[in-house]
């Protein structure tokens, strides 16, 4: 990933339009079960962040609740 301007750090914009995609194809699957999308997600947030803590130990991952979960919440 790289950094803005503002230091916050995000996926450049082809990244975030390639996981469009697969968010849809996950809403539609999900559509009438957002619990079961979001337990879903929270479990694949989980082996990432282990993942990633084994490959940086000095390094937590970070904002990997925004990343996995925010997107698939209800709107309201």
């Amino acid at each position: 990933m790289r950094s803005t301007s503002s230091g916050a750090n995000r996926p450049p914009a082809s990244v975030a339009r390639a996981c469009q995609p697969a968010k849809l194809a996950l809403l539609t699957e999900y559509r009438r079960d957002r619990t079961g999308l979001l337990v879903y997600l929270g479990t694949l947030m989980h082996e990432a962040t282990n993942q990633l803590a084994q490959l940086h130990p000095g390094h937590p991952p970070a904002r990997m609740t925004e990343r996995f979960l925010s997107w698939a919440r209800v709107r309201r």
